[in-house]
């Protein structure tokens, strides 16, 4: 158990053995022994650890041991192999206090993640735009903005991991599953509007992937997926109108700020639904790109998504009783004083 959690920790802090173990004040033969199962820490070396990791001690013994399965990354070929173990190691942490706490909890109130029934079938990549609305009119959800998709995600059963990683930057995607239950990864340092659409289109993967024809790239089905739920066909239409010339960076960026979704991603949309011609659409994209608009676009940037319900739980589990504070202070990295500290702030 500690040495699987040891090499975890390691690998999220990218210290090697021999790191490491200049900082715990051991070799880095004891640490790969310690990693291996083949020796115990002291107490002493496992707190030396736990601080030069950033962990608390208890990490080491948290009963839940979790697997990621089904692991696909949306990365770029020149990620690191270092970076993507840091990453899957902050993720298999975030994930199994998920569970710790889903295994405290009675009756947990997260439903199962269930795809609607009944989706249209899909022959061609238009056809995905049907499937988009059928997927929103069985959630109820019109063909207006989302405020909170995060939270819409959630509430359908997927779990929603954040990480505030260095070098996110080098993925647009992780989609996994843990215990046969849907996880979804994004980061905190993206724009919000990168964030949307990498969730939506990790939907679209829950959603599409027994759907498809097999000639039919499901990547790009995922794309055409995203953008036709955060921005729907009839919705489009009503704000771009049925042809277009010509758009204005000022009408993309509202449009942006109102559906949440970038100007490039609007502008797509434009294409795909033959609002813009391919003629137009490339003027705009040179335009975009002349203009350094690709990489910053103007304006305001659509504020980033945050999941909240992790911590909510935890502290209304602690409320209920369900929870120790020291076991919800554990639950969220502080310390036991900390915790109860915030409780009388919030109280």
């Amino acid at each position: 158990m500690i040495g699987e959690r040891l090499k975890r920790a390691r690998a999220a802090s990218g210290l090697s053995m021999a790191d490491l173990g200049s900082k715990a004040g051991v070799s880095a033969t004891m640490i790969q022994k310690y990693e291996r199962g083949n020796s115990m820490p002291s107490s002493s070396v496992l707190i030396a650890i736990s601080k030069a990791l950033g962990v608390r001690t208890e990490y080491f013994f948290r009963p839940n041991v979790v697997q990621l399965s089904g692991v696909e990354y949306r990365k770029k070929a020149s990620t690191p192999k270092k970076i993507l173990n840091k990453l899957t190691a902050d993720v298999l942490d975030q994930a199994e206090r998920w569970f710790e706490l889903r295994n405290l909890w009675p009756e947990f109130p997260m439903p199962e993640f269930d795809a609607p029934d009944n989706l249209p079938e899909i022959r061609t990549l238009e056809e995905i735009e049907d499937v988009a609305l059928a997927v929103r009119q069985s959630w109820r959800l019109g063909i207006d903005a989302i405020g909170d998709l995060i939270g819409l995600l959630e509430s359908h059963g997927i779990l929603v991991i954040t990480t505030d990683l260095e070098h996110a930057d080098k993925i647009d995607g992780l989609q996994a599953s843990v215990e046969g239950i849907p996880v979804v990864v994004v980061s905190t340092a993206w724009p919000g509007c990168r964030q949307r659409f990498t969730l939506a289109h990790e939907l679209g993967h829950l959603i599409l992937h027994d759907l498809l024809p097999s000639d039919m790239d499901e990547e790009k089905a995922c794309n055409r997926f995203a953008g036709a739920f955060l921005f729907p066909r009839d919705s489009v239409l009503v704000s771009l109108g049925n042809e277009r010339h010509g758009l204005n960076w000022k009408e993309l960026d509202l449009l942006k700020h109102e559906f949440g979704v970038s100007m490039s991603a609007i502008m797509y949309r434009g294409k795909d639904l033959g609002i813009l011609s391919d003629r137009v659409h490339q003027r705009l994209s040179i335009e975009f790109s002349k203009n350094g608009w690709r990489s910053n676009e103007p304006g305001e940037p659509y504020p980033r998504e945050h999941t909240l319900l992790f911590e909510q739980l935890v502290y209304r589990g602690a409320g209920e009783g369900i929870l120790s504070d020291s076991k919800a202070a554990e639950l969220l990295k502080m310390s036991s004083y900390d915790f109860r500290k915030s409780k009388m702030m919030a109280s």
